[in-house]
């Protein structure tokens, strides 16, 4: 007796392929392929470099891998790639861990072609980031020592700033007396530095 096979049992003819704009590759185009690159996407929290590296080295020896991190925080952005020295074993990887739950997420696992890996995917993959310490540097910034010409520049902006906040509330017609700000009593700043001449 013949079985009647069902549509989701058989391969599907195009495979999409994440980032960048969308575009479908056949699959049989990605089966003679030799990617050897893997997107990995929804990675959750905790998640990263170390225990990525401990996960996926089961299946076969990694050459890079590498998480998408915010310039600024250091934090992921829950994507990634990772390139195994095999293309059979990239495929295993993409066939085996494609919707797997990991965390109660579902990891999204796609080969890349050759073709379509970023030349500058890999720089920095070696270096750890270390976020900056931005309240750190905004306080430095805030109590270095001016010059007077800087002093007189800041407080010109202040004023000008405050110009059009006082234009603004007489436009909309809303009668309101501004308190004087700081910067018109012309105080000298706390920290000035002199040239020595």
């Amino acid at each position: 007796m013949k079985t009647k096979k069902n549509s989701r049992d058989e391969a599907p003819d195009f495979l999409p392929l994440e980032g960048g704009p969308v575009r479908k590759v056949p699959v049989t185009e990605l089966r003679d392929t030799k990617a050897t690159v893997l997107y990995i996407g929804r990675i959750p929290h905790g998640f990263y470099e170390n225990e990525m590296e401990g996960f996926f080295k089961q299946f076969g020896t990694i050459k890079r891998l590498r998480i998408a991190r915010n310039k600024k925080t250091g934090k992921s952005k829950h994507f990634g790639f990772i390139e195994f020295e095999s293309p059979e074993v990239a495929k295993i990887v993409s066939e085996t861990m494609h919707n797997y739950l990991l965390f109660e997420h579902v990891l999204q696992v796609h080969l890349v072609p050759p073709e379509r890996v970023h030349p500058k995917l890999w720089n920095g993959v070696n270096r750890w980031y270390k976020p900056l310490d931005w309240v750190n540097i905004e306080r430095k910034n805030h109590n270095k020592e001016r010059t007077l010409e800087e002093q007189k520049k800041l407080v010109e902006g202040i004023k000008k700033r405050d110009r059009k906040r006082r234009k603004k509330i007489e436009a909309a017609g809303i009668d309101y007396e501004c308190p004087e700000i700081v910067g018109y009593v012309e105080s000298a700043p706390k920290k000035i530095k002199f040239n020595a001449d």
